[in-house]
């Protein structure tokens, strides 16, 4: 989903691709011109609409640092009255962007996204008042939280003296100008599910949510630096590839049985890019041409984690276009629909708002009818259960009228997210 934000997350992943990458009395939105009349093949009572409000480098929240936590929380909470006025009925926060946290963790410092110094008490609890400003308004609350990077720069040094990676170096692999945790490492996987956990604990929130990052983005040239995790934990995997999917599948699982364990009936969801595979590649995989397949790229395999129903739901983030030469989003809902098909596992496509009214994205994309031809074909699905826009920012502002669109051709009466 910026440019570095979750988009940069995207928008880097996309640099390697074959392509460039409410309530119920509020009234009736009107019906732009043009707009197409979207069938409804099944009831809205169980279906997510939601969206991701992302705070690395103040994508969306909070607009800068060093705001007074009453400017804060009134752009916070500005923000969930969208969500409200566009009839959605989730809101994905983010709320460790990087090794850090939005609440007042004893295991991470306070986000630099905040105060614009990492470890600064902003003086509130923003995920404590997220939750009980969303659940006020009839809003899910889904807890954004990316395991393993650590900071958007390489210099160990820049981070608070406190930080875990810096009272544990030995933990940390600087990659592509920016620092990551060994996902390699036992005591990573169990210190980030520890970390990540307290927010389980401490709040009632309605889910918990991975993005797209787990090993990083590939960069050409540039390699990874797992050799000692791997020459001491690996013997018993045929090759690092086999070894670094194993070590992201258990970081799956074992969050997965820790929410439970914590608060039984919270949401585990993760938003992978949106290729697991190509079919050049698989048989099994998409007709696409993606130069990024997060099996073989980021070593997650997310097919294998919705067919083994490891996960409540998926979102992956399908941010293309209809008719896309490289990933056509007319071919990569039906094969998640496939995938998904029998599994325990909830479908949900990510959608991507921001490219909407976008010059610099294709001609598609400056149509703004183009997201609403996204939900009129994804509705053909019924393994489909809902969409996800990123982001939050783009859902108020609307600058091309797309998400309006969207509202008066599928979202004309609330719905409530499925469970």
């Amino acid at each position: 989903m910026s440019r570095v934000t979750r988009r940069a997350f995207t928008v880097a992943a996309l640099s390697t691709l074959a392509i460039t990458q409410a309530a119920a009395a509020a009234p009736a939105a009107p019906q732009p011109p043009g707009a197409s009349r979207a069938r409804r093949p099944r009831a809205a009572a169980d279906e997510m609409r939601g969206m991701w409000l992302a705070t690395v480098t103040n994508r969306d929240w909070p607009s800068r640092t060093g705001l007074s936590a009453a400017r804060q929380r009134g752009e916070l909470t500005a923000l969930l009255d969208a969500a409200v006025r566009r009839r959605l009925n989730t809101v994905i926060f983010q709320v460790r962007p990087t090794a850090d946290a939005l609440w007042p963790s004893p295991y991470e410092p306070w986000s630099q996204w905040l105060t614009g110094t990492q470890g600064k008490d902003p003086g509130w609890d923003p995920l404590g008042t997220a939750v009980e400003e969303a659940h006020a308004r009839g809003l899910k609350l889904h807890a954004w939280l990316n395991p393993y990077r650590v900071a958007l720069h390489a210099d160990p040094s820049r981070l608070v003296a406190s930080h875990p990676a810096r009272r544990h170096p030995d933990w940390v692999v600087p990659y592509g100008g920016k620092l990551y945790y060994n996902p390699g490492l036992p005591e990573v996987r169990a210190f980030v599910q520890q970390a990540m956990s307290d927010a389980v604990r401490r709040y009632p929130v309605d889910g918990v949510h991975f993005d797209d990052y787990f090993y990083p983005y590939p960069e050409a040239g540039r390699s990874f630096d797992d050799d000692a995790a791997y020459a001491r934990h690996g013997g018993a995997f045929a090759s690092r590839a086999a070894w670094r999917r194993d070590n992201i599948d258990r970081l799956v699982r074992e969050t997965a049985a820790g929410i439970q364990r914590l608060r039984p009936g919270t949401q585990f969801g993760i938003s992978p890019f949106g290729v697991w595979r190509n079919a050049s590649t698989d048989t099994r995989g998409s007709d696409t041409k993606a130069g990024v397949e997060t099996y073989d790229d980021l070593y997650a395999d997310t097919r294998k984690w919705v067919r083994e129903g490891w996960i409540d739901y998926i979102v992956p983030q399908l941010y293309w276009s209809v008719g896309q030469p490289a990933a056509d989003y007319a071919k990569l809902v039906p094969w998640w629909a496939r995938v998904a098909r029998g599994s325990r596992t909830k479908l949900y496509v990510g959608e991507a708002l921001y490219k909407a009214g976008d010059a610099t994205q294709g001609a598609a994309w400056r149509d703004p009818d183009e997201l609403s031809r996204h939900l009129a074909l994804a509705e053909k699905y019924p393994e489909v259960r809902g969409h996800v826009f990123f982001a939050a920012k783009d859902v108020a502002a609307d600058p091309s009228g797309a998400m309006a669109r969207v509202v008066a051709d599928h979202y004309r009466q609330p719905a409530n997210a499925p469970r």
